[in-house]
């Protein structure tokens, strides 16, 4: 599971209210929902996809479209989200160049746009009102 590689985004991942893991064995991802949904994944690819993607350790998080590509041009090692819709989700090398400072706030953007996504009848729940 990728998540033992990087236990400080795991914390601060799961340190969202309402945030679960779970672990989709089909995929190899150790993926982070609120609300059923996910916001981001951590994951190592495989050494048959894309070679920009290739055996890299990565952090696949939601985005609004416009950030998403302004941070791709910025930073070479964020790249359009594996598996996913490109528009909506990048993923970082984390074994790249973004600084750690980035790639947090990256975690906390991410669930910030799924968590607004929820009714506010899930969002009172999630923090027990």
């Amino acid at each position: 599971m990728t998540f033992e590689r990087y236990p400080e985004l795991d914390t601060l991942l799961l340190a969202n209210p309402g945030a679960v893991r779970d672990y989709k064995p089909e995929w190899g991802w150790d993926r982070y929902m609120v609300g059923g949904k996910m916001f981001a994944a951590l994951l190592t690819t495989a050494d048959d996809c894309a070679p920009e993607y290739q055996n890299h350790p990565m952090l696949t998080v939601k985005v609004a479209p416009e950030e998403g590509n302004f941070l791709q041009r910025q930073y070479p090692d964020i790249l359009p989200g594996y598996y996913m819709n490109k528009q909506h989700w990048i993923s970082v090398r984390l074994d790249g160049a973004v600084p750690q400072e980035e790639v947090m706030r990256l975690c906390k953007s991410g669930y910030a746009l799924i968590f607004a996504k929820l009714t506010k009848k899930m969002q009172k729940e999630i923090f027990g009102e």
